[in-house]
């Protein structure tokens, strides 16, 4: 410039100025041009490299800015895994994430929403064990994460196991209410079918948000069911949760107990309906269900059991306690059925297997146990019964202890309160074999005759002693007495029976016209004694015999336990004379579930005919035929019972010797 003058040529614009003109061109090119789908591919390529999964949002991808950074993503999914045949884990039609800004200065995420539209995630397993939730890469550790509300709608829940016969559907919802915390309960309902059981389940259940939140308790509601089998959990969790440490209130019913083995993979005894509720905690790898009460069958029952999963195979340990114990509820233990009768408790099935029981000829349980249940599990169990309802059997109290472990079932000690004594000792199942090979050793003491037998001896007094040692071969109890071998021995000392009882068995004609005609009358009894001999399956009679004032009877004859058949004969012998006797050799026979007991037809029929043909000749002659003189001695009853009190000592001393062999310290 020149004079005054100037020049276009000699202008230069400040430098400010020129940036300050490309970035108005370029915030104006952006405003045009800017795509908030643009974030699409980097979130995708993130999430991908996070998860090791395929990441994809389908719609429109939505950013705003504002007090909050607002995501609304459209048809979002993430890849299954390799191996799984539905290439998505989980999808969702819509998500929506809030986040506040200025937590992100500081290096925290401050997540103040997240909204999931009909959400779907499916959980599965392969046949090798693979779960779709375990990624192939670890995900990054985030500190100060906090999300402060949560919302699902028609979300839904697939689980699938096929190897397991599983296959879940649950739909997940936010309960509809105003939650100004933003901690919104969820509902839940299930359906499908679990270990190839129908599944059901219905509840209720704090919002997962509270799982992040310390000091709050999160509350649950949860009823579910497989089959027959359902457990109602319910009540308040200390958060934030460990999931190996926990507890809350459950209730749990079912048909039957045996049911959980095919539900959990735990061997349990047949049962009755039960229905009990307790206390469900978990503590590592301990399952406990603590201060339980309830009835199963038609028996209270109560205690503490504990399962513990961390072994080479799971552990149970359960101390059980009833008060009032109906003995037919424990028929599952040895294979036979509850009672069906009017007023017992019973399921359909059960209700079927003892119809075709009370069908069958037989009436020893065959029901093979399961040795795979058996040999599953370990086990130590009390059972304690203060009173027993055992009907036609006069048992009154059972207290035993049952230790299972790596197949050998011991039942040590036992003691059963019977007809006001004692039935003692052991048995021993031994299912690492197969068959099962299994030993008893039983005692009997102090056992009253008029509680054992009260027809025979309702007036009389007496107590029996005896043993039994058995050994067989069987899957159930019918085989093991089938294959048995051993000895059965009981000794009766002084006492007194119902005479009436003694001259109908002797066929005392006259004697029993008397006393019935009369007041029955008890007799005087010296002494009764059995020995049996019992060599696979088949017991003989190697002693038996009756002893009182007026009539001694004797035994004779086997007990067929493989085919349940009696064939026994007993012989009177009377020690007073009677002038009507029909008395011959009774037999004892037909099967244990229909036991005849009749006079031997053609001895019988002999005195008879006897009589008859004196009768012909001379009415009054016809009574020689019938008459009995008597003949019958007294038996040594008091050697008998001292041998049978010292080989009672000599078995207790042997038991007390086993004992101390297996507590003394191995050297």
């Amino acid at each position: 410039m020149a004079g005054g003058t100037w020049k276009l040529r000699d202008w230069r614009p400040p430098r400010w100025g020129v940036v300050t003109a490309v970035a108005l061109a370029l915030a104006t090119v952006l405003a045009v041009a800017y795509d908030d789908n643009w974030l699409k591919a980097p979130i995708e390529r993130r999430v991908a490299a996070v998860t090791g999964r395929h990441f994809d949002i389908g719609g429109d991808l939505d950013v705003s800015l504002g007090r909050a950074i607002g995501v609304d993503a459209v048809g979002v999914s993430l890849g299954n895994a390799d191996w799984a045949k539905n290439p998505v884990m989980a999808r969702a039609q819509r998500v929506q994430v809030d986040i506040d800004p200025w937590p992100l200065l500081r290096g925290r995420l401050d997540v103040t929403r997240i909204a999931l539209d009909k959400p779907e995630l499916l959980l599965e397993r392969n046949t090798r064990g693979e779960a779709n939730w375990r990624f192939g890469r670890e995900r990054p550790k985030r500190s100060g994460t906090t999300i402060r509300a949560l919302s699902i709608r028609q979300g839904t829940l697939r689980v699938r196991e096929p190897s397991l016969h599983t296959d879940l559907k649950l739909a997940v919802d936010t309960e509809e209410r105003d939650a100004s915390d933003g901690y919104a309960p969820i509902v839940a309902r299930g359906t499908g079918r679990y270990r190839n059981e129908a599944f059901r389940l219905h509840g209720r259940l704090d919002s997962p948000l509270k799982l992040l939140r310390r000091g709050d308790g999160y509350r649950l509601d949860l009823t579910a069911s497989a089959g027959q089998t359902q457990l109602h959990a319910y009540g308040t969790l200390e958060a934030p949760i460990d999931p190996a440490r926990f507890a809350v209130r459950a209730d749990a019913s079912g048909q039957n107990l045996a049911d959980l083995y095919r539900l959990i993979g735990i061997a349990a005894p047949e049962t009755p309906p039960y229905r009990v509720t307790g206390r469900l905690s978990h503590e590592g790898d301990v399952w406990h269900y603590s201060g339980f009460a309830g009835k199963v069958g038609d028996s209270d029952m109560a205690g503490d059991v504990s399962l513990d999963m961390g072994g080479k195979r799971p552990s149970v340990q359960a101390r059980l306690y009833s008060s009032h114990l109906d003995f037919d509820d424990l028929g599952g233990l040895i294979g036979a059925p509850p009672d069906t009768k009017p007023g017992e408790t019973a399921s359909p099935e059960q209700r079927v297997a003892a119809q075709e029981k009370s069908a069958s000829p037989r009436l020893l349980p065959d029901k093979p146990y399961d040795l795979e249940k058996l040999r599953s599990l370990d086990a130590v169990v009390q059972l304690k019964a203060e009173r027993v309802d055992a009907q036609k059997l006069p048992i009154e109290a059972i207290d035993g202890r049952m230790r299972l472990e790596d197949g050998l079932l011991l039942i040590d000690p036992l003691d059963v309160a019977i007809a006001g004594g004692h039935m003692t000792g052991n048995i021993r199942l031994d299912a690492r074999h197969n068959p099962i090979a299994t030993q008893a050793d039983l005692r009997l003491q102090d056992v009253e005759v008029p509680k054992l037998m009260p027809r025979i001896s309702a007036k009389g007094f007496g107590r029996i002693a005896g043993q039994a040692r058995l050994a067989g071969r069987g899957n159930s109890v019918a085989k093991m007495l089938a294959t048995a071998d051993g000895e059965v021995g009981a000794v009766m000392g002084s006492g007194a029976m119902s005479n009436l009882v003694l001259e109908l068995a002797g066929l005392d004609v006259a004697e029993s016209l008397i006393l019935m005609l009369s007041k029955d009358k008890t007799v005087p009894v010296r002494c009764a004694y059995t020995d049996l001999a019992v060599a696979d399956g088949v017991a003989t009679a190697q002693s038996m015999a009756l002893d009182t004032t007026d009539t001694v009877i004797v035994g004779s004859g086997t007990i067929d336990l493989a085919d349940e058949r009696l064939d026994l004969e007993l012989k009177a012998r009377p020690k007073d004379i009677s002038p009507v006797s029909l008395r011959g050799p009774l037999d004892v026979d037909g099967t244990f579930k229909d036991p005849g007991f009749h006079p031997q037809p053609a001895r019988l029929a002999g005195r008879v005919a006897a009589a008859a043909a004196l009768f012909a000749i001379t009415p009054p002659a016809a009574l020689l035929a019938l008459f009995e003189t008597g003949p019958g001695k007294d038996l040594d009853c008091a050697g008998k019972t001292k041998a049978v009190a010292q080989a009672e000592d000599a078995s207790q001393a042997e038991d007390a010797s086993q004992a101390e062999a297996v507590t003394r310290p191995k050297t």
